[in-house]
């Protein structure tokens, strides 16, 4: 369930389709086929999640042993195929296993689990304790990680251009985010409620990597999917909320198109309306909150983005401004006049958002 009433999944990726298409025009096979794979792939699975909805998805509860407060992962290893969920190869509390790609799944898994258990007290994705499922090796040279509604799913990526998806322990937290958003506010996946919900996915993955590293907001790198990209690709990341439209620079996939403010909001039928895209607005306003009133990032400025995305007010298809004037609203109800407010406020005022 969420609050708004409705119980609606989607198929979210890391990787922003708009890279994707442009790798799988070129002329070179070895980057060109692997990107069109993983286009096949996604829309099957995209398709695969509607058709779920539709018809119903699967009630997962917790295990009768599970402890409340304590995280239940599983790791599952698809052996490059693509059935789901694939072989068990790691379960909650078993040693770590030879294969390194399973125990960053599990340790990104419970990063995530940790922040949101003692930044804001929830437990698991869904509050109540939902067990945690994620499948390594998915497919040959899959070039993607996603969130499909009811576990995570990680490729090896192609060695080309994206090296193993479980390295940025910040993909594996923006993924599961999606979870939270879909338990939550469950905000359309379309336009600027979409890049919402991908802004959102960002702030908290970045601040999964923040709280599992002790960085304030003055030391976070702001980067999104760090230590993903191949040597061979000129960039440092797939998004930078410090300085949106400069995460990549590349002959291969191009430029790093997010804007930063609303003056270069891009208007675009691709990628439900933009969402990877324009949520560059949001992140860089986050980013700006954070750093304006310093520590670390989860506390203060985490704390509002999370009453706002869990406190029952913002409607699925809610657009930036409702967004700012909500993260404006609580600002106030949990810290008053002061500098938190103050924060929030030029924020949204600096990427040109209006708040009501």
């Amino acid at each position: 369930m969420t609050t708004n009433g409705g119980f609606e999944p989607v198929f979210c990726t890391i990787v922003p389709p708009h890279v994707l298409d442009k790798l799988a025009q070129h002329e070179d096979p070895a980057l060109a086929g692997p990107a069109r794979r993983t286009l096949e792939r996604d829309a099957y699975e995209r398709t695969h999640r509607r058709l779920t909805t539709v018809i119903g998805a699967p009630s997962v509860a917790p295990p009768a042993t599970a402890a409340p407060n304590q995280p239940h992962r599983t790791i599952y290893d698809c052996r490059h195929h693509t059935e789901l969920p694939g072989k068990k190869v790691r379960a909650e509390g078993e040693d770590p296993v030879k294969d390194v790609t399973v125990n960053r799944a599990h340790d990104g898994l419970g990063a995530t689990f940790e922040l949101y258990l003692n930044a804001y007290q929830r437990d698991s994705i869904d509050g109540s304790g939902l067990p945690l499922d994620a499948s390594v090796h998915y497919d040959k040279e899959y070039n993607n990680a996603f969130w499909n509604g009811e576990q995570m799913v990680f490729g090896d990526g192609d060695n080309e251009i994206f090296l193993d998806f479980t390295i940025p322990i910040d993909v594996i937290g923006h993924e599961l985010t999606h979870g939270v958003t879909q338990y939550t506010a469950n905000l359309t996946y379309f336009g600027q409620s979409g890049a919402l919900n991908e802004s959102l996915s960002d702030v908290f993955g970045s601040l999964i990597k923040q709280y599992s590293l002790g960085q304030t907001a003055a030391e976070a790198d702001w980067l999104i999917g760090a230590g993903l990209l191949a040597p061979r690709v000129t960039g440092t990341a797939l998004r930078s909320m410090k300085a949106p439209g400069t995460a990549y620079d590349d002959d291969v996939l191009g430029k790093d198109p997010q804007p930063a403010t609303m003056d270069d909001f891009v208007h675009t039928g691709r990628d439900n309306g933009g969402v990877h895209i324009n949520s560059g607005i949001p992140n860089h306003a986050f980013y700006l909150a954070a750093t304006a009133l310093g520590g670390n990032a989860w506390e203060r400025a985490g704390q509002v983005w999370y009453d706002v995305l869990t406190g029952g007010e913002l409607q699925q298809r809610a657009v930036f401004a409702d967004f700012a004037t909500l993260t404006v609203k609580a600002a106030r109800a949990r810290y008053g006049e002061g500098e938190e407010l103050q924060a929030v406020l030029k924020a949204w005022e600096q990427v040109g958002v209006r708040t009501l």
